[in-house]
C-alpha cells in the first residue's frame, strides 16, 4: 500500500482535495496509564479501565483503555491532520465501529485513513460527502479499532461542474 499526501495544507483543503482510493497515515500518539484512568473515571468507569490491580486478574490481564478513549485518540489525529479546518460541514454519522485488540498503557497509536468514496451532494450543491475508513494501529502494526465516518465538506468552487 502506497501512502498518499495532500497537495494542500489542512487550512486550504476542500472536497476536491479528497481523492477516492487515497490512503494517509498520521501519528503516533503515546497512550499513558494516567490518561486511561482519567478517561475511565469520567466516561467509562469499569474496573478494566480504572484499577490496574483489579484489571490484572480480569479478562484482559491488565489495564486497558476504554474503546471510546481509543476512538477519541483516533479522532484527535483525524481532526489535527486530515479533516479540513475550513471546509468541514459536520458529519451525518459513522458506521461499523469495531474494537479488535485492547490498547494498553505504553502503546503508541497511529491512524490510517483510506478514502472509500467521494460524491457531490445532490440536495446541497455547495458540498460533497467523503466516506473514509479509519484504522487505529498500535506499535506492532496491529489494527486495534476501526470506524467509517462520513463527512460533508464544502466545495472549493461550487459553481464549477
Amino acid at each position: 500500500m502506497k501512502l498518499s499526501t495532500f497537495s494542500t495544507p489542512i487550512n486550504e483543503r476542500y472536497f476536491e482535495d479528497y481523492i477516492e482510493g487515497s490512503v494517509f497515515e498520521y501519528g503516533p500518539l503515546d497512550v499513558g496509564e494516567s490518561e486511561i484512568i482519567e478517561f475511565a473515571r469520567q466516561f467509562d468507569p469499569q474496573m478494566m479501565h480504572l484499577d490496574p490491580q483489579a484489571a490484572a486478574s480480569g479478562p484482559f490481564q491488565g489495564l486497558i483503555a476504554s474503546g471510546w478513549h481509543t476512538l477519541g485518540l483516533m479522532m484527535r489525529l483525524f481532526v489535527d491532520n486530515y479533516l479540513s479546518s475550513v471546509a468541514s460541514r459536520a458529519s451525518p454519522g459513522v458506521d461499523e465501529i469495531r474494537w479488535f485488540k485492547p490498547v494498553r498503557p505504553g502503546d503508541q497509536l497511529r491512524l490510517r485513513i483510506s478514502i472509500l468514496e467521494t460524491r457531490r451532494s445532490r440536495s446541497k450543491p455547495d458540498r460533497g460527502l467523503v466516506i473514509s475508513l479509519l484504522e487505529g494501529i498500535n506499535q506492532d502494526g496491529e489494527v486495534v479499532a476501526s470506524v467509517k465516518p462520513m463527512n460533508f465538506l464544502a466545495l472549493r468552487d461550487p459553481v464549477a461542474q
